[in-house]
C-alpha cells in the first residue's frame, strides 16, 4: 500500500466530508422526541422488572 502524503489526505476527507448527509433540524428534533420517549418507557419498564425480582427474592429469602 503506497503511502499518502498530508495533502492528499486532506484533499481526501474533504471529499469523504462532502458526501456526509446531514440531518434536518425537524429530523434531529423528531430523533431527540423519539429517544427520550423510549428512555422514559425503558425505564419504568425496568424499574417494575427490578421491583418484582426484589419482591421475590424478599419473598424467598422470608422462606428461610
Amino acid at each position: 500500500m503506497a503511502k499518502t502524503s498530508p495533502g492528499e489526505f486532506i484533499n481526501q476527507v474533504k471529499a469523504e466530508g462532502s458526501k456526509v448527509v446531514w440531518p434536518t433540524r425537524k429530523e434531529t428534533t423528531s430523533t431527540a422526541i423519539f429517544v427520550g420517549i423510549m428512555m422514559v418507557i425503558l425505564s419504568i419498564f425496568f424499574l417494575g422488572i427490578d421491583s418484582l425480582f426484589g419482591a421475590v427474592m424478599q419473598w424467598l429469602l422470608s422462606l428461610v
